[in-house]
Protein backbone atom coordinates (compact mmCIF):
# COMPACT_ATOMS: atom_id res chain seq x y z
CA UNK A 1 0.00 0.00 0.00
CA UNK A 2 1.71 3.46 -1.06
CA UNK A 3 5.43 2.86 -0.85
CA UNK A 4 5.36 0.50 1.88
CA UNK A 5 4.80 -3.31 1.99
CA UNK A 6 2.85 -5.03 4.91
CA UNK A 7 3.94 -7.89 6.07
CA UNK A 8 1.90 -10.39 8.51
CA UNK A 9 2.56 -13.36 10.63
CA UNK A 10 -0.58 -15.33 12.23
CA UNK A 11 0.45 -17.68 15.42
CA UNK A 12 -1.77 -19.10 17.93
CA UNK A 13 -4.88 -16.31 17.25
CA UNK A 14 -2.39 -13.61 17.46
CA UNK A 15 -1.46 -11.41 14.01
CA UNK A 16 1.68 -9.73 13.56
CA UNK A 17 2.29 -7.24 11.23
CA UNK A 18 5.15 -5.03 10.08
CA UNK A 19 5.52 -2.28 7.52
CA UNK A 20 8.79 -1.90 5.23
CA UNK A 21 9.75 0.34 2.70
CA UNK A 22 11.60 -2.32 0.69
CA UNK A 23 9.40 -4.37 -2.00
CA UNK A 24 12.26 -6.81 -2.69
CA UNK A 25 13.41 -7.97 0.43
CA UNK A 26 10.52 -10.20 1.69
CA UNK A 27 13.30 -12.20 4.54
CA UNK A 28 14.14 -9.51 6.88
CA UNK A 29 10.10 -8.53 7.85
CA UNK A 30 10.02 -12.53 8.09
CA UNK A 31 12.33 -12.69 10.40
CA UNK A 32 11.57 -9.68 12.30
CA UNK A 33 8.21 -11.32 12.70
CA UNK A 34 9.16 -14.34 13.48
CA UNK A 35 12.15 -12.74 16.79
CA UNK A 36 8.96 -10.63 17.59
CA UNK A 37 6.35 -13.27 18.19
CA UNK A 38 8.76 -15.83 19.37
CA UNK A 39 9.97 -13.06 22.33
CA UNK A 40 6.03 -11.83 22.71
CA UNK A 41 5.32 -15.84 23.27
CA UNK A 42 7.45 -16.36 25.82
CA UNK A 43 6.56 -13.23 27.85
CA UNK A 44 5.21 -14.95 31.27
CA UNK A 45 1.88 -12.63 30.99
CA UNK A 46 1.20 -14.09 27.80
CA UNK A 47 0.69 -17.88 29.96
CA UNK A 48 -2.46 -16.27 31.53
CA UNK A 49 -5.46 -18.09 30.03
CA UNK A 50 -7.34 -14.57 28.77
CA UNK A 51 -4.47 -12.35 28.34
CA UNK A 52 -5.50 -8.96 28.20
CA UNK A 53 -2.40 -6.32 27.80
CA UNK A 54 -1.86 -4.19 30.37
CA UNK A 55 -0.08 -0.47 29.74
CA UNK A 56 2.81 -1.70 31.61
CA UNK A 57 3.50 -4.90 29.28
CA UNK A 58 2.48 -2.82 26.47
CA UNK A 59 5.30 -0.07 27.47
CA UNK A 60 7.61 -3.22 28.18
CA UNK A 61 6.94 -4.76 25.07
CA UNK A 62 7.27 -1.15 23.31
CA UNK A 63 10.91 -1.07 24.41
CA UNK A 64 11.70 -4.64 23.12
CA UNK A 65 9.78 -3.73 19.61
CA UNK A 66 12.41 -0.47 19.54
CA UNK A 67 15.49 -2.82 20.16
CA UNK A 68 14.25 -5.05 17.13
CA UNK A 69 13.32 -2.22 14.93
CA UNK A 70 16.91 -1.27 15.57
CA UNK A 71 18.55 -4.42 15.23
CA UNK A 72 16.63 -5.03 11.88
CA UNK A 73 17.13 -1.44 10.34
CA UNK A 74 20.36 -1.31 10.83
CA UNK A 75 20.92 -5.32 9.19
CA UNK A 76 18.93 -3.65 6.29
CA UNK A 77 21.61 -0.97 6.48
CA UNK A 78 24.24 -2.91 6.00
CA UNK A 79 22.49 -4.76 3.81
CA UNK A 80 21.81 -1.64 1.68
CA UNK A 81 25.84 -0.79 2.17
CA UNK A 82 26.46 -4.98 0.85
CA UNK A 83 23.88 -4.26 -1.92
CA UNK A 84 25.47 -0.68 -3.03
CA UNK A 85 29.44 -2.75 -2.82
CA UNK A 86 27.86 -5.48 -4.87
CA UNK A 87 26.30 -2.89 -7.44
CA UNK A 88 29.86 -1.09 -7.41
CA UNK A 89 31.98 -4.31 -7.59
CA UNK A 90 29.62 -5.42 -10.65
CA UNK A 91 29.94 -1.65 -12.40
CA UNK A 92 33.67 -2.08 -11.89
CA UNK A 93 33.76 -5.72 -13.71
CA UNK A 94 32.09 -4.13 -16.83
CA UNK A 95 33.93 -1.25 -17.07
CA UNK A 96 36.98 -3.80 -16.53
CA UNK A 97 36.04 -6.01 -19.27
CA UNK A 98 35.29 -2.96 -21.12
CA UNK A 99 38.64 -1.81 -21.16
CA UNK A 100 40.09 -4.89 -21.91
CA UNK A 101 37.29 -5.37 -25.32
CA UNK A 102 38.61 -1.79 -25.86
CA UNK A 103 42.93 -3.08 -25.42
CA UNK A 104 41.71 -6.08 -27.54
CA UNK A 105 40.64 -4.07 -30.58
CA UNK A 106 43.05 -1.83 -29.86
CA UNK A 107 45.88 -4.44 -30.93
CA UNK A 108 43.48 -5.84 -33.42
CA UNK A 109 43.47 -2.30 -34.86
CA UNK A 110 47.50 -1.88 -34.50
CA UNK A 111 47.55 -5.41 -36.71
CA UNK A 112 45.18 -4.28 -39.33
CA UNK A 113 47.12 -0.98 -39.41
CA UNK A 114 50.62 -2.88 -39.55
CA UNK A 115 49.16 -5.07 -42.57
CA UNK A 116 47.76 -1.68 -44.22
CA UNK A 117 51.22 -0.51 -43.87
CA UNK A 118 52.78 -3.56 -45.53
CA UNK A 119 50.15 -3.67 -48.20
CA UNK A 120 50.96 0.28 -49.02
CA UNK A 121 55.28 -0.98 -49.34
CA UNK A 122 54.45 -4.08 -51.29
CA UNK A 123 52.39 -2.04 -53.73
CA UNK A 124 54.88 0.10 -54.03
CA UNK A 125 57.44 -1.81 -54.51
CA UNK A 126 55.27 -3.75 -56.81
CA UNK A 127 55.00 -0.57 -59.25
CA UNK A 128 58.57 -0.08 -58.77
CA UNK A 129 59.36 -3.54 -60.18
CA UNK A 130 56.83 -3.20 -63.01
CA UNK A 131 58.41 -0.47 -63.95
CA UNK A 132 61.92 -1.78 -63.57
CA UNK A 133 60.24 -5.16 -65.66
CA UNK A 134 59.06 -2.54 -68.43
CA UNK A 135 62.24 -1.40 -68.74
CA UNK A 136 63.80 -4.35 -68.66
CA UNK A 137 61.32 -5.47 -71.52
CA UNK A 138 61.82 -1.96 -73.59
CA UNK A 139 65.56 -2.66 -73.83
CA UNK A 140 65.29 -6.41 -74.70
CA UNK A 141 62.79 -5.26 -77.40
CA UNK A 142 64.87 -2.60 -78.72
CA UNK A 143 67.96 -5.42 -79.09
CA UNK A 144 65.42 -7.71 -80.77
CA UNK A 145 64.40 -4.87 -83.18
CA UNK A 146 68.04 -3.67 -83.50
CA UNK A 147 69.36 -7.39 -84.41
CA UNK A 148 66.27 -8.09 -86.85
CA UNK A 149 66.73 -4.96 -88.43
CA UNK A 150 70.92 -5.92 -88.94
CA UNK A 151 69.93 -9.45 -89.60
CA UNK A 152 67.47 -8.18 -92.66
CA UNK A 153 70.41 -5.62 -93.98
CA UNK A 154 72.83 -8.19 -93.67
CA UNK A 155 70.75 -10.92 -95.57
CA UNK A 156 69.64 -7.82 -98.14
CA UNK A 157 73.43 -6.80 -98.34
CA UNK A 158 74.43 -10.53 -98.85
CA UNK A 159 71.52 -10.20 -101.63
CA UNK A 160 72.82 -7.58 -103.36
CA UNK A 161 76.19 -8.86 -102.83
CA UNK A 162 75.74 -12.03 -104.91
CA UNK A 163 73.59 -10.36 -107.19
CA UNK A 164 70.49 -12.46 -106.42
CA UNK A 165 68.47 -9.02 -106.23
CA UNK A 166 68.63 -7.03 -109.16
CA UNK A 167 69.68 -3.51 -108.33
Amino acid sequence: MGSFVYHTLFIDGITYLCASDNTLDTITPSAFLKNVSETFLRNPLMSQEHFSPSNAVAADFQQVLGKYMMKYNKNQDDSSMSTLRSQVTDVKNVLTQNIDKILENEERLNIFSDKTANLQTTAKESKKTRKILRRIWWKHFKKIIIITVAVLLSVIILLLSTNVIPT
